[in-house]
């Protein structure tokens, strides 16, 4: 029998644009002052036709879809994967679905959610998956919903995929 919880969808998080102060506030949050987010000429120098967003912008608004949904303590693992820039001006989409219930190691109900941040274009530019305890979540949380967040986390920053993996896990 499958568990209720399996294919249900979190409510979706629209971001807001991603600009030049976005990523300057999110340097300063982060300590990531890395010039290619926040100097055209350093960006241009490296190849691009403008500053990317940080990788981590993009997690960090995957974090708030997670915990839009439920409380922090209820998070055992938060991982992504970034596979396409986020330019400056860009949309973040953030999705979430229940993939899997399944029983953790020491018995605790685990719920698994795949985790998507695209662009209006459709290009997924992050790719994660959330574990949280499932006693947690009910049915009727995942209700369709969509919602617009101010700028805290992280978006991605190569035009080709990377192989590049962030895993931070929280502890109640």
């Amino acid at each position: 029998m499958t568990d209720p919880l399996v294919g249900a969808e979190l409510p979706d998080l629209r971001a807001p644009e991603v600009t030049r102060a976005t990523l300057a506030l999110f340097a300063g949050a982060s300590g990531d002052h890395n010039p290619l987010h926040i100097d055209t000429d350093a960006a241009r120098a490296a190849g691009f036709d403008d500053v990317p967003a940080h990788g981590m912008l993009s997690m960090a608004y995957l974090g708030r879809l997670v915990t839009s949904w439920v409380p922090l303590g209820a998070i055992r693992s938060l991982k992504a994967r970034f596979s396409a820039m986020t330019p400056v001006h860009a949309r973040p989409h953030c999705t979430g679905r229940v993939t899997a219930v399944e029983e953790g190691a020491d018995g605790e109900r685990l719920a698994r959610i795949a985790l998507t941040v695209r662009l209006a274009d459709g290009t997924a530019t992050v790719r994660g998956e959330a574990v949280v305890a499932a006693n947690a979540l009910t049915p009727t949380a995942a209700a369709p919903a969509t919602r617009t967040s101010a700028p805290t986390a992280s978006a991605p920053t190569t035009s080709a995929p990377t192989t590049s993996t962030r895993t931070a896990s929280v502890h109640p």
